[in-house]
């Protein structure tokens, strides 16, 4: 991913109901959820969450289908790997962060380092 690619992904995300939204729909899995029951777990009015879903479809994290009358969203995980990989990768050092393919499940594995230490030696550095 480059950094052009980037950037509207965190617009889209740079917005609280927005970035509720996604985060109920990743915990949701590829299912999603109807926008009506996104609304009612959110307590945001159909019309505002309408207008926060279609900023992230547009972005491309969040896709939708149809089902029956309902209209289902599903965070795009593909997009999210993407954005999680470029972070990891291009913004951070070794030090920090790494990423690796876990060969026995296929995964992408994400380590952070405990770079700051306890909140304990953190208070001594000050």
């Amino acid at each position: 991913m480059e950094i052009k690619e980037a950037i509207p992904l965190f617009d889209a995300l740079s917005q609280e109901t927005r970035l509720s939204a996604f985060r109920l729909l990743v915990q949701a899995g590829h299912s999603g959820l109807p926008a009506g029951e996104l609304s009612e777990k959110l307590g945001t009015p159909h019309n505002t969450l309408s207008f926060h879903l279609s900023h992230l479809s547009n972005a491309g994290i969040v896709q939708s289908r149809r089902q029956g009358r309902s209209i289902i969203y599903s965070a795009n995980y593909d997009v999210m790997h993407r954005l999680i990989n470029f972070m990891v990768k291009d913004c951070c050092s070794d030090e920090f962060a790494s990423i690796h393919q876990d060969t026995s499940s296929g995964c992408s594995v994400i380590e952070l380092a405990d770079c700051c230490g306890t909140t304990e030696t953190q208070e001594s550095r000050l």
